[in-house]
């Protein structure tokens, strides 16, 4: 792999809003984007955790025209714009002449689950009659990358990852790769998420992994605070345009950072629980230090998985600490998942995005909601207020159920 790869584009559909400009400024500001939700009554279904980081200025028309809205699920909608936006930001455009040479790898974790829902209970209301033709494809995760590929023209790579919380990392880690190899010139990547629907929350509430503190949504969020009691689900996507540096250079484009590593593991451990000591996501980083040929006292700022869950969160810090030695004391290290909340296979699309806008702005995301942090959590967590610092070099962390986990490493582009 010789071919340096570039950002030349961000998209965002969150918790925070619509647009990556709404996005970002909300972030720094360390505003919440968790509130009640309003997709169903929660309360009334006895759920534990009634609370989200719901999408909630979000137009579709403005995107996808209605016809072929009708034949997404949500996820596809948010998948779509994130990338369209991207586009935007980036000015690249795909032509007759370019087309093969631009690929898409958008992902999901849970995908069209609201769908899937919903469509079982017309079916036992009505029967096969009242199943939609348009059910599978709007339901199955590779229907991101479809859509934007059909939409846009893009006939290069097109895949989408499926790795539960680290999918968005995996996907723009594979993209930074094909370029680099010479596979493709431009990729459309990122993930995307929308299941805040009864199933999903419930299945989530089961399991006890979510925070119960629903008289306080704005709070529930509080990576490595001490008052934590598990992470709370959004929604939304978030997509980057890479392309190679030759590429970007040819037609003029602003480069926002360079992709320079790409790590991957796996724990061998446990379904939902993280390896001890966060040995699994500290042989993450590690790859992706080797990978970027960095050494960890070259890297300034890590954007974690940080969910607010107890074992998590300790964990994760544990595997900072074990890589970065000394070093990490002078880390900062911060959670946007504590404005955003967890969103899923879409998370490590929005995180790669905000490490991307760190190293550019020159500004570290807080987390906020941390007042007290639990013993073990001691490291420079930027609490409560964005940092105005230069970052040259910048790790996000994605980890998820099954023992997978991704780190992409971004640098200020020199």
């Amino acid at each position: 792999m010789n071919k340096r790869v570039v950002v030349t584009g961000v998209g965002l559909v969150t918790p925070l809003g619509t647009g990556t400009e709404k996005t970002w400024n909300n972030l720094i500001e360390g505003k919440s984007g968790i509130a009640r939700i309003s997709r169903f009554d929660a309360e009334a279904t006895g759920m534990a955790c009634t609370i989200a980081g719901e999408v909630r200025d979000f137009d579709v028309s403005a995107f996808i025209n209605k016809k072929d809205a009708r034949k997404m699920d949500t996820f596809i909608h948010y998948g779509v714009a994130a990338a369209d936006l991207a586009l935007q930001h980036s000015g690249l455009e795909i032509t007759d002449e370019n087309a093969e040479r631009v690929g898409v790898a958008i992902g999901s974790g849970i995908g069209g689950m609201p769908a899937i829902e919903k469509t079982l209970r017309a079916y036992e209301k009505g029967g096969a009659r009242k199943i939609s033709p348009f059910f599978i494809p709007m339901t199955i995760i590779n229907m991101v990358s479809g859509w934007v590929s059909m939409l846009t023209g893009a006939k290069g790579p097109n895949t989408a990852t499926v790795t539960a919380c680290a999918t968005g990392t995996h996907a723009i880690g594979d993209a930074f790769e094909m370029i680099a190899r010479g596979e493709a010139d431009a990729m459309i990547a990122g993930g995307a998420e929308a299941c805040i629907c009864e199933l999903a929350v419930g299945g989530f509430s089961a399991a006890r992994a979510l925070s119960t503190r629903n008289d306080e949504p704005e709070l529930a969020s509080r990576p490595w605070d001490d008052a934590r009691d598990g992470f709370v689900m959004g929604e939304g996507a978030g997509v980057l345009v890479l392309e190679s540096l030759e590429t970007a250079q040819k037609r003029g484009a602003t480069i926002l950072a360079e992709v320079v590593g790409y790590g991957m593991s796996g724990d061998a451990y446990h379904m939902t629980s993280p390896a001890p000591e966060g040995e699994g996501g500290g042989r993450c980083m590690l790859a992706a230090l080797k990978a970027a040929k960095l050494n960890p006292e070259d890297v300034d700022y890590i954007n974690a998985h940080g969910t607010s869950t107890p074992m998590g969160d300790l964990c994760e810090t544990q595997g900072i600490k074990n890589v970065f030695g000394e070093h990490a004391k002078k880390l900062m290290v911060s959670s946007s998942k504590s404005m955003t909340g967890h969103l899923l296979g879409a998370a490590g699309g929005i995180e790669a995005a905000f490490s991307v806008l760190a190293v550019h702005n020159s500004i570290v995301p807080p987390t906020i909601n941390l007042e007290n942090p639990s013993e073990g959590c001691d490291l420079d967590y930027v609490p409560n207020t964005a940092r105005d610092v230069n970052i040259d070099v910048a790790i996000s962390n994605s980890f998820g159920f099954g023992g997978t986990n991704a780190s992409v490493i971004v640098r200020k582009f020199q």
